[in-house]
């Protein structure tokens, strides 16, 4: 189970921070990131580790705003949003694939958590 926090009201050139949490039993993270949606558009790719990959991944359109983080101890990531600007009001997801030894390796995501901005 994913779950993430965090979200709220900030204003332009300000900065929130998300945070997502796994829990289970017995559980391997495969991949986990962030993704959002705003009314109208798909849901997009923002920032984390994609299934194979090593390195932290980020979408262009936050790259040097955004800060994708992980507490492998905690099993909890974080989004470290900075420059925040109207256009990054939307709902924000945490998904990720992961194993657990009864469904094997599917895909999970977090319920959203609502990010506005006003300018």
């Amino acid at each position: 189970q994913l779950q993430a926090y965090g979200g709220g009201l900030a204003q332009a050139g300000g900065f929130l921070r998300l945070s997502c949490a796994a829990s289970g039993s017995t559980f391997i993270i495969n991949s986990i990131a962030w993704y959002r949606q705003a009314p109208g558009e798909q849901r997009e790719f923002l920032a984390g580790i994609r299934r194979g990959g090593r390195a932290n991944d980020y979408a262009d359109s936050v790259k040097g705003r955004f800060t994708f983080s992980r507490d492998a101890a905690r099993n909890t990531v974080y989004l470290q949003m900075n420059s925040l600007n109207p256009e990054d009001t939307a709902v924000y997801f945490c998904g990720g694939n992961i194993w657990t030894p009864s469904k094997g390796s599917i895909d999970y995501w977090g319920q959203g958590t609502q990010v506005t901005v006003s300018s």
